[in-house]
């Protein structure tokens, strides 16, 4: 179990360092986004085009990555949305025990047919061919917008990142409902708050 518990604090290091990263990012999207309302305002009192399709498609592909980062850090944070007021008020190790069967059944499986079904569209957007060759990426149809291919890879980035989280999740929830020496810490710690009650 110790070997798996630091696999778990691997993988939740991964995603800390992507989340602190994913941080950066808004701020980068802010000031591109701040950048094409300028020269787009500018562009108009001067008379000129002074803005391009480049940084606009620059800045929802940001904002595209951020979510895409984004679903791993959340769910190393446990700020993922839940419904159920009953879960609340139960024992940890129901709470482990509904999160482990859900993480099994419904996240760890979504996020390997996510993966699948994009590969083959990603694949095609980088530019395979159905006999398997290989030609042009797939370019933006607007003038001087970005290719389509890296930001169509974040795709199956973010369900990997989505994926290894849910592992290491899974392994915490494990330790919890087994009774290892490390449990405690784990429920202890804050990478296992299966819900805040305030």
């Amino acid at each position: 179990m110790q070997t798996l518990l630091r696999l778990s604090r691997m993988i939740d290091s991964l995603i800390e360092r992507i989340g602190r990263l994913t941080g950066w990012l808004i701020v980068l999207m802010i000031l591109i986004g701040l950048y094409n309302v300028i020269v787009r305002y500018l562009g108009r009192y001067l008379g000129r085009t002074l803005s391009s399709n480049l940084y606009l498609e620059l800045q929802w592909y940001l904002f595209s990555i951020i979510f895409f980062f984004g679903f791993a850090y959340v769910l190393r944070h446990n700020q993922n949305v839940r419904v159920d007021f009953l879960y609340a008020k139960w024992p940890v190790k129901r709470r482990a025990l509904i999160n482990l069967v859900g993480d099994l059944l419904f996240m760890i499986p979504f996020c390997i047919v996510g993966i699948i079904v994009a590969l083959n569209p990603v694949l095609a957007s980088w530019g395979r061919l159905p006999d398997g060759s290989w030609g042009e990426w797939e370019l933006s149809p607007d003038a001087n917008g970005l290719p389509r291919a890296p930001i169509k890879s974040m795709i199956i980035v973010g369900f990997v990142l989505l994926l290894l989280q849910a592992i290491s999740e899974t392994i915490k929830h494990i330790a919890v409902l087994t009774d290892s020496a490390e449990s405690e810490i784990v429920v202890a710690s804050e990478d296992y708050q299966p819900l805040r009650t305030e």
